[in-house]
C-alpha cells in the first residue's frame, strides 16, 4: 500500500502519530481510487454530479412548499422533508469552499455558493466560511479554531450551550464577552498585518448580513407571535400567513438542520489537549443507531467527517459511499468510535486534565 506523504504539519509530530496518519491517508485513497476504478463516469463528472445534486436539492425544497401550500403535505412532514434536502445543501457548501466543483468555471461555482447561501439563510456568508473553515482544517481543536468554538465546542453543557445549540444568534447575544474573545483569537493567529486584521475583524462581525439578520428576525418574530398567542389567545397580525408558511418552508427546516448539524459537529471535535496538526486526536467517528434521526439533518456527518480530515479529496458522495471500508481503516489505526465520554470532558481528548470553559 502506498504510504501518502505527510503534511507540513505533520512533520513536527511524534514518529509513530506521524505514521500512523501517513498511513491512513495513504489508505483513504487507495480505497477512492478504488471506487472511481469501478464508477469511471462518476469520478471523471465530478462537476455534473455536484450540480445535479444541487439542482435536486432545491427543487426537493421548492417541491415541498407547494406540496404545503396545496395542503398535500403537512407541516411537520414539510419541515423534516426539507430539513433532508437543506442537508445536502450543507455538504455541498463544504465541497465548494474546497473547491471540489466547477474550480475552472467561477460563474458557476459562486452561482452555487450564493444557492446554497441563500436556501440556508441561518448561516453565515460562505465566502467569509471559506477562510473560516481553511482556518479550522489548520488548527483543528485549538483555542483560535473559530468555526468550532463558534458553535460551542468545548464549552461545558449548561444553559449557553443548549440556546446557543438551538438558535446561533441567541447564543452570541447572550454571551457577547465570550463571542468577542473567541474572534478576536482567530484574528490574533490568522492576520498577518494590522490591515488584515481590521479586514478579519469587518468581515467577520458582518457574517450574517444581510440573509441571516432576514432568516434569524423572521424566526423570531415568528416565535415571539406564537408564544404570546399561546398565553393571550389568538390574534389578528398582518402578515402573520405569509410569516407562517416561511416557517414551515425555510425558516423551521434550517433551525432543525442547523441544531443536528452543530450538536454532531460541535461534540464530535476534540477541543483543548489536542496537540497542533495531529489529525488522530481532532476528531472522533460517531455511528451509533440513537444518532440517525441527528444524521438524517446532516447527511451522516458524524460516520464521515473524520474521513475528510485525514484525506480533503473526496466529495461529500463518495465518503459516503466508501465510508465503511474506511471507518474500518480509521478503527484498525486506533481513531475513536462513539466516545460519548466527550459529553462530560467538554470535548476534551482526555491526554491531561484541561479545565472546562464555563
Amino acid at each position: 500500500m502506498r504510504i501518502a506523504t505527510r503534511l507540513p504539519g505533520e512533520r513536527t509530530l511524534a514518529a509513530g502519530d506521524a505514521d500512523r496518519i501517513a498511513h491512513i491517508r495513504g489508505a483513504l485513497i487507495e480505497i477512492g481510487n478504488e471506487w472511481r476504478a469501478r464508477h469511471p463516469w462518476l469520478a471523471a463528472h465530478q462537476d455534473q454530479v455536484g450540480l445535479g445534486f444541487f439542482l435536486v436539492a432545491i427543487a426537493g425544497v421548492l417541491g415541498d412548499g407547494y406540496l404545503y401550500a396545496i395542503g398535500v403535505l403537512p407541516w411537520w412532514a414539510t419541515i423534516l422533508v426539507t430539513g433532508f434536502w437543506l442537508s445536502i445543501l450543507h455538504e455541498l457548501e463544504h465541497d465548494l469552499i474546497h473547491s471540489m466543483y466547477f474550480r475552472n468555471n467561477r460563474v458557476v461555482h459562486h452561482v452555487m455558493m450564493f444557492g446554497v447561501w441563500f436556501f440556508r439563510p441561518s448561516t453565515i456568508n460562505p465566502w467569509v466560511r471559506r477562510r473560516l473553515h481553511l482556518h479550522h482544517h489548520e488548527v483543528s481543536g485549538t483555542d483560535s479554531d473559530l468555526e468550532e468554538r463558534a458553535i460551542t465546542n468545548g464549552e461545558g453543557w449548561g444553559a449557553h450551550r443548549t440556546i446557543s445549540l438551538l438558535d446561533s444568534v441567541l447564543g452570541m447575544y447572550t454571551k457577547p464577552f465570550r463571542t468577542h474573545h473567541l474572534v478576536r483569537t482567530y484574528i490574533a493567529h490568522e492576520a498577518r498585518t494590522p490591515e488584515e486584521a481590521r479586514h478579519l475583524a469587518a468581515i467577520n462581525l458582518m457574517s450574517y448580513f444581510p440573509l441571516g439578520v432576514f432568516h434569524y428576525t423572521l424566526w423570531h418574530l415568528f416565535i415571539g407571535i406564537n408564544l404570546y398567542e399561546l398565553f393571550a389567545g389568538p390574534t389578528s397580525i398582518p402578515g402573520a400567513g405569509i410569516l407562517t408558511f416561511l416557517a414551515v418552508t425555510i425558516l423551521a427546516p434550517n433551525a432543525v438542520r442547523t441544531f443536528c448539524l452543530h450538536f454532531v459537529s460541535s461534540n464530535m471535535h476534540y477541543f483543548g489537549d489536542v496537540q497542533a496538526h495531529n489529525v488522530m486526536q481532532q476528531t472522533q467517528v460517531w455511528t451509533a443507531k440513537w444518532l440517525k434521526p441527528f444524521h438524517a439533518f446532516c447527511f451522516n456527518f458524524g460516520e464521515t467527517h473524520a474521513i475528510h480530515h485525514f484525506l480533503v479529496r473526496d466529495p461529500f458522495y463518495i465518503r459516503e459511499l466508501i465510508k465503511r471500508d474506511c471507518q474500518q481503516v480509521l478503527r484498525d489505526n486506533g481513531v475513536r468510535f462513539d466516545d460519548f465520554g466527550t459529553f462530560r470532558r467538554a470535548n476534551r481528548f482526555g491526554l491531561a486534565p484541561t479545565p472546562m470553559e464555563p
